[in-house]
């Protein structure tokens, strides 16, 4: 591991400071992590709900830095492929609960997938798969 959970909470704070206060590391391993995100009545949607965009921003920051972990801080790893599977509704007023799982790490793509949980509620809320594109070395 290359950056444990003190280490990835720093990063957050330098590189993207505008959702610092969203996110809380909880645990890091090898090959897993897992992320809260806060409950705050802005990630609410109309009828009392916590909205896809948000559970998709949590899905999306804690298979970064489950990256991140392995691979060290490099900020410029972004994004290329996602998939999102809602299955029920989280609880309004609530921290969410990320889990991830590093499926494949190669040189140039890596590979995970993130469960989401409503804290306290063993029945996860969303699934996602998402592959990260990992800048060239130099």
């Amino acid at each position: 591991m290359k950056m444990d959970k003190a280490a990835l909470a720093a990063f957050l704070d330098s590189d993207f400071p505008q959702v610092k206060d969203m996110f809380t590391v909880e645990a890091v391993g090898t090959d897993t992590l897992t992320l809260r995100m806060t409950s705050s009545p802005e990630l609410l949607r109309p009828g009392g709900t916590v909205s896809g965009p948000a559970m998709f921003a949590l899905a999306d920051v804690a298979v970064y830095l489950t990256i991140l972990s392995q691979i060290g801080p490099k900020a410029l790893t972004v994004t290329t492929n996602a998939s999102m599977d809602f299955m029920r509704k989280p609880a309004a007023g609530v921290d969410l609960l990320c889990e991830t799982r590093l499926l494949k790490l190669g040189r140039a793509l890596a590979v995970a997938d993130a469960l989401i949980f409503s804290e306290g509620d063993a029945r996860p809320v969303a699934r996602a798969s998402l592959t990260y594109s990992i800048p060239p070395k130099g």
